[in-house]
């Protein structure tokens, strides 16, 4: 595996989107094949991203007092999902595919990088360069616009998840 092996390569990360179709199998190696063998029609990139959201599951510890100690026990609860706000610098004709995809059921790829990578570079079944990836399965439920007088206009896209976070992964650089 080729995993990132430096602090700076989350600047080259990418959300890549992958509709009309479902991963063989429930893991890593699933998901990854999704974007390995999908048509690249079928893959939408998030355009001018400013800002992620963190991806996984976070823990979700619950306090229980238990009678006659002095602190209460902690024990694992069942997690929430992560609220899935990307910010984008918002440019209208850039964000068409997005808009067309509300409401559509999608796998989706992020993807963090040690170079920057263009879409049809991410479709490889191996990577020039270090990469590490998470996946799930959800859908791209909404888009704010927010116009700004005195800076970029951004947009917040409000993505959902319907499915556990698979990863880290890699897809391995050729030797």
């Amino acid at each position: 595996m080729a995993h990132i092996s430096s602090l700076g390569s989350g600047i080259f990360s990418y959300l890549d989107m992958a509709t009309a179709v479902t991963p063989a199998t429930e893991d890593v190696a699933g998901y990854a094949d999704v974007f390995v063998t999908a048509n690249a029609a079928s893959i939408t990139r998030m355009p001018s991203v400013r800002e992620f959201p963190a991806v996984g599951t976070p823990a979700n510890i619950v306090n229980v007092p238990v009678y006659g100690q002095n602190t209460s026990s902690q024990v694992q609860g069942q997690a929430d999902s992560p609220t899935l706000e990307i910010t984008v610098n918002y440019v209208p004709a850039d964000m068409e595919a997005i808009h067309a995809l509300v409401g559509t059921d999608a796998v989706f790829r992020f993807m963090m990088c040690a170079s920057a990578q263009t879409e049809a570079e991410g479709l490889a079944g191996t990577m020039e360069v270090e990469n590490t990836e998470f996946y799930f399965k959800g859908k791209v439920e909404a888009i704010l616009v927010n116009p700004q007088l005195t800076d970029s206009n951004t947009a917040t896209v409000t993505l959902s998840s319907q499915s556990d976070f698979f990863g880290p992964g890699t897809i391995a650089p050729t030797p």
